[in-house]
């Protein structure tokens, strides 16, 4: 078959390299424009965009897909469908509709569940057994088409949302290649969605990783590892310095421990916490302009005391 790819780094990337790996045809790469990176905040080439120029793809970096000139030039391809990857823009039926087979989208979640923007960090943090991809035929509605297929996998009990991310973006690259191999194949059916399962994964923020020790704390630790890497799961320090949080575990309170309120830095070892019901530990930190380290490194430095608050 015929693709037009849509999709922005890095979820769309491994799925890219999957396509043109493929018996398919990729025609073009349609992403956003270069934007600036790094600390220099220089305007450089995107790894998905630099993986389409090794390939010899034309890279088309439309301001907007609204733009007539750019929906003239992807209907010139004659593309027999379109894939799109985490795009970023929400498609108008003149995109949606340019070819035969339409627009498949891979989505990072078992569909109905987890429909939005951040459905790996939502899958963590709800503490979901399991999640998968969706390869979805896309309607004008928010990830709510027909579904082509789906392939599940295990959500590791310490996997965070960035672990998963990536395997993720893996298993969607074979799920975009089989569902062209169905649609070739003339062996296509796609199921509607049940919308009485529905939820939402809505865009993130920075705020989202603040963590809220009013949890109990397998909660908490969850919360960690659904925010990593982005937002980044954070608290504030007494001093109104905020703290990011790498890595953290449950831990019950220790015997003898007074009453403390949810929040309470508790008697060590390490950074240990009271939230609701026991104690969670704060194992890998970040500081404010400092690197990564481990829990009783940085209270060596830190001048913390059993009993004051975090948050």
């Amino acid at each position: 078959m015929r693709v037009a790819f849509l999709g922005s780094p890095p979820f769309a990337t491994p799925i890219l390299r999957r396509l043109l790996e493929s018996p398919h045809e990729v025609l073009c790469l349609v992403t956003p424009p270069d934007r600036p990176r790094g600390r220099g905040r220089g305007v450089s080439r995107s790894e998905l965009a630099l993986l389409a120029d090794e390939a010899g793809l034309p890279v088309l970096q439309p301001t907007t897909t609204k733009d007539p000139e750019f929906v003239a030039t992807l209907g010139s391809l004659g593309a027999d469908a379109l894939m799109v990857a985490s795009y970023g823009e929400i498609l108008r039926p003149e995109i949606l509709e340019l070819c035969p087979h339409g627009a498949l989208n891979v989505h990072g979640s078992l569909l109905p569940r987890w429909r939005g923007a951040s459905p790996i960090q939502r899958a963590v943090a709800a503490g979901d057994a399991e999640t998968g991809v969706s390869v979805q035929r896309m309607v004008l509605a928010l990830d709510a088409g027909d579904v082509l297929l789906s392939r599940r996998t295990k959500i590791g009990p310490e996997e965070t949302s960035a672990a998963l991310f990536d395997r993720l973006a893996e298993l969607g690259a074979d799920a975009a290649v089989e569902a062209l191999h169905l649609i070739q194949a003339g062996n296509a059916t796609y199921e509607p969605q049940d919308n009485a399962l529905v939820t939402l994964a809505p865009k993130l923020t920075k705020d989202d990783g603040r963590l809220d020790f009013n949890q109990d704390a397998a909660v908490v630790a969850r919360h960690v590892r659904a925010m990593t890497t982005w937002p980044g799961a954070r608290t504030r320090l007494p001093g109104g310095k905020d703290l990011v949080i790498l890595e953290a575990a449950p831990e019950d309170s220790a015997p003898g421990d007074p009453p403390y309120s949810p929040g309470t830095i508790l008697p060590g070892p390490g950074l240990r916490v009271q939230v609701t019901g026991g104690a969670v530990r704060l194992r890998r930190v970040k500081p404010a302009g400092k690197g990564a380290m481990e829990d009783t490194a940085f209270l060596n430095g830190a001048r913390l005391d059993p009993g004051q608050p975090l948050g």
